[in-house]
C-alpha cells in the first residue's frame, strides 16, 4: 500500500491550480464588484504563470470572459462551478513513497453547511481537478478544506479545533480521529491544534477559522504567525493565544522550530467591521513568492520578511483588499500541485 506525504509548499510545483469567479457573492452584485473580482483573480493567475503553468477552472459559458482577462499561457479546464476558492474545494496533493502524484478529495459542503454558500458543483472540483492532473484519487470521509491544514513537510499539521472539530463539518469526531484520517492522507505524524481563527473569520462569509491565515511553515524550521499589535483590535488576544498554544508545543515536544512573528498592517477595520488582513496568506511558488499587500505601511516590513525567509525567490506584492473582503487571500484561491518523481 503506498504511503502519502503532503510536502512543504515550497517543494517544486508542475503548476498552480485554480478557479474563474463565475457567480454569487464572490463574483458580486455591480459591475464594479464584478470587474473588481475578476481583475483580481486574473493578477493572481498572471503572477503565477510567470513563474510556472497555470490551470485555471472555467464554468461552462465563461471561457471567453475568463479569455479577455488571462494571459494567453494559463490553461483552461471547463467544468461546472459555484464559487472560486480552489484552496478548498480542489484537491490537496500528496507524494507517495514511490515518486507517485497523489490527490486528496476531503468532501467539501460549504465550509460548514453556510447558509450562504452553495456546492452542488464544487464538491466535485477535488475528484475533476485529480482526474486532470493524473494523480492518484485518494478519497476521504471527513469534511475538510485545504486552507484549514498547514504542513511542514516532514509530518507535522497545524489545524483549529473550530474548522475540522466543527459540527457542520465533522459531527462527533474527536481530535484522535481527525489526526488518524490525515496520518492516512496527507501522511501527518503530529498536529497542533489552535483554538480558533480570526475574529472576522468567524463571521457570516468566514471559514471559522482556517488554519492558512494564522500560520505558515516556511521551512520545517521557521514558522511564520499572525500578530495583531493593536490591543483594541480582538484578533490581538486571539493570535496571543495561538501563539502560546504552539509556544506550549514547542516546550513539550521539543519540536524544533523558530516562531516568526508577521505583525498585522496597521489599518484595523473597514466598513464591515475588524480586519483579518494577515501577511500569513501567502503563496509559494517556484523561484516566487505571491504575497499579500494592502497598500498598508506594513507591507514593506512582511514582504522583507518574506524575502529573507525564502532566499532565492522573488516577492511579488498582489493587492489582496478585494479578496479579504470577500473572504479570503492570495493562498485561499490557489492550490498547488507538486513535482512528483
Amino acid at each position: 500500500m503506498t504511503a502519502w506525504r503532503m510536502p512543504i509548499e515550497g517543494h517544486e510545483q508542475e503548476r498552480l491550480w485554480m478557479a474563474w469567479p463565475t457567480s454569487g457573492y464572490t463574483l458580486g452584485d455591480t459591475e464594479a464588484e464584478v470587474e473588481e473580482a475578476r481583475r483580481t483573480w486574473a493578477a493572481v493567475a498572471n503572477a503565477a504563470s510567470e513563474y510556472e503553468a497555470v490551470t485555471v477552472v472555467v464554468n461552462p459559458g465563461d471561457e471567453d470572459i475568463a479569455a479577455r482577462y488571462l494571459a494567453s499561457q494559463i490553461d483552461r479546464h471547463v467544468a461546472p462551478l459555484n464559487d472560486a476558492w480552489m484552496r478548498d474545494m480542489g484537491p490537496s496533493f500528496v507524494i507517495g513513497d514511490n515518486g507517485e502524484l497523489g490527490a486528496v478529495n476531503f468532501v467539501f459542503n460549504g465550509w460548514g453547511g453556510q447558509e450562504w454558500a452553495e456546492w452542488e458543483h464544487d464538491q466535485h472540483i477535488g475528484r475533476i481537478v485529480a482526474e486532470a492532473s493524473g494523480a492518484t484519487l485518494i478519497n476521504s470521509e471527513m469534511t475538510n478544506e485545504g486552507g484549514g491544514i498547514q504542513v511542514d513537510g516532514t509530518g507535522r499539521v497545524i489545524l483549529t479545533e473550530t474548522v475540522q472539530l466543527d459540527p457542520g463539518r465533522n459531527p462527533g469526531w474527536t481530535r484522535a480521529q481527525v489526526e488518524a484520517e490525515l496520518a492516512r492522507t496527507i501522511g501527518t505524524t503530529s498536529a497542533i491544534w489552535l483554538p480558533r481563527g480570526l475574529f472576522r473569520d468567524h463571521d457570516t462569509f468566514g471559514t471559522r477559522g482556517h488554519s492558512d491565515i494564522l500560520a505558515a511553515f516556511a521551512t520545517p524550521s521557521q514558522l511564520l504567525m499572525h500578530r495583531q499589535d493593536s490591543e483594541s483590535h480582538p484578533d490581538h488576544q486571539i493570535a496571543r493565544t495561538n501563539r502560546d498554544v504552539v509556544e506550549r508545543t514547542l516546550d513539550d515536544t521539543s519540536a524544533g522550530f523558530e516562531i516568526i512573528d508577521m505583525p498585522a498592517p496597521t489599518v484595523l477595520r473597514d466598513a464591515e467591521g475588524f480586519v483579518d488582513y494577515s501577511y500569513i496568506n501567502h503563496l509559494v511558488i517556484n523561484d516566487a513568492v505571491l504575497a499579500c499587500a494592502f497598500d498598508d505601511p506594513a507591507d514593506d516590513r512582511a514582504l522583507a520578511t518574506l524575502r529573507e525567509v525564502y532566499p532565492g525567490r522573488t516577492v511579488v506584492g498582489i493587492d489582496a483588499r478585494p479578496l479579504f473582503a470577500r473572504g479570503g487571500g492570495i493562498h485561499c484561491i490557489t492550490q498547488q500541485q507538486p513535482k512528483a518523481a
